[in-house]
This record gives C-alpha cells, sequence and structure tokens, in this order.
C-alpha cells in the first residue's frame, strides 16, 4: 500500500503526490496522472496496483487534495488546471524524485487528461523513457505529439465522445509519417473502461471489464520491455 509524501518541483516548490513503491531494489518508476476526478481512492488503487508488477509508482496531486464525484465538479477541477505547469513541473518532479530513489528509467502513463499529460510530459527532453495513454490525446496547442521520441503506447476507445477515434487514427498517421512506431490499441468501449466508478460516484458507469484487463496487461507489458534491463 502507498501513502502520501511531498516531493520539489523543478522550480524549488513542494508537491503532493501518492507514492506507491515496491520491495524491488533498483525498480523501475512510473509517474502516474490521474483522471479529471482526481487522486481518489480508485487511483490509489490502480497505482498500488501497478507496484505490485514491480514499479514504483508516484502519483502527483494535481488537484492539492481535491477530487470530484460528478461530472460537472471534474470538469471545474480540470478548468483550473495549468497543463504546461502539470507536466513540466509535477511530472517532472515526480520522474526525478523516483531516480533520486533508484529508478534507472522512468515511465509516464495516464488516464483521460492524464493521458494527455502523460503525452505532454513525454515531450520533455531526458524525463521520460517510455509513455502510455489511456484514452486521453494531447490537444494540438499544446504540444506537437507527433515530436514525442520515446515509445508511446496508446489505449483508445472506439466509442469515446471526448478523444475521437479519427483524430486518435490521425494522430497515429502523424507519428508513422515522422518515423516513429506507436503501439496503439483500440477496444469496442467508451471513455473512462478502466474506471468503475458510475455517475455521480466518480466515473461515467463506462466501465468495460474485458478492455480494461487487456488494457492493463499490455501496459505493465510495454513497461517491462521497455524500462527493464
Amino acid at each position: 500500500m502507498g501513502s502520501s509524501i511531498e516531493f520539489k518541483r523543478p522550480d524549488g516548490k513542494n508537491a503532493p503526490g501518492y507514492f506507491a513503491p515496491t520491495a524491488q531494489s533498483g525498480a523501475p518508476g512510473i509517474v502516474m496522472i490521474e483522471e479529471w476526478w482526481g487522486v481518489d481512492e480508485r487511483i490509489k488503487a490502480t497505482a498500488d496496483r501497478l507496484a505490485s508488477h514491480g514499479f514504483s509508482v508516484l502519483v502527483p496531486d494535481l488537484f492539492r487534495g481535491r477530487s470530484a464525484a460528478t461530472r460537472d465538479e471534474a470538469s471545474h477541477l480540470t478548468e483550473g488546471l495549468d497543463f504546461s505547469d502539470a507536466a513540466t513541473q509535477d511530472s517532472i518532479g515526480a520522474a526525478r524524485y523516483l531516480r533520486e530513489h533508484g529508478a534507472k528509467r522512468v515511465g509516464v502513463m495516464g488516464f483521460c487528461i492524464g493521458g494527455a499529460l502523460a503525452m505532454l510530459a513525454a515531450l520533455q527532453p531526458g524525463e521520460f523513457d517510455a509513455a502510455s495513454a489511456w484514452y486521453g490525446l494531447l490537444p494540438s496547442e499544446a504540444g506537437d505529439a507527433s515530436k514525442i521520441a520515446v515509445p508511446l503506447q496508446g489505449h483508445w476507445a472506439r466509442n469515446d465522445e471526448f478523444f475521437t477515434i479519427d483524430k486518435v487514427e490521425a494522430l497515429e498517421r502523424k507519428l508513422q509519417a515522422a518515423g516513429a512506431t506507436p503501439e496503439f490499441h483500440s477496444y469496442d468501449a467508451k471513455h473512462g473502461f478502466y474506471n468503475t466508478g458510475t455517475p455521480g460516484a466518480g466515473g461515467l458507469g463506462h466501465h468495460d471489464p474485458e478492455a480494461a484487463e487487456t488494457a492493463w496487461r499490455r501496459t505493465v507489458e510495454f513497461f517491462d520491455r521497455n524500462l527493464r534491463d
């Protein structure tokens, strides 16, 4: 089980997070970025689950202790989030904390807005070694995802009302044209298919067990390949 900690950002400020270490010495690190619901109990449990696979996991608390139960609350929290600050300060600070605590390589992953932020963080040179985005696409005005130079994985819902599959396919073509080989997977599911929450209780009610477990297995395998010697 993890615990709440504070870590240093590149600008010297302290930031809160949820740290789920693994017992393996020198294990790879993963910065996990929350959904728009915040660092709730499901995200903490997801970090604990990933740690059980032999990764040290740190979840930056971007909303500083706040979380949402309803879609309107989540939207309000997201509107107040500085995406650039989250990607270049909280996420990088978390990655450096993991390296300081023994991780030779560090990956980044995220869900929904966290998926978009994982892509933005992966654009920062020298900070991350691999990235996995779950149903969260980086807006073009925030950064050019086709310039991500590290191994990139994506899990997408074909029936996603937020990040539509045509935009995902356009990004995949752009990445391939730039010489990259992204590992993109699409599922016959809706946005947020890993989240077990129901409407009004921190979710959209779109949980798809088969898609969730397939994507989870692929994610663990992806980080095993790219973060371990």
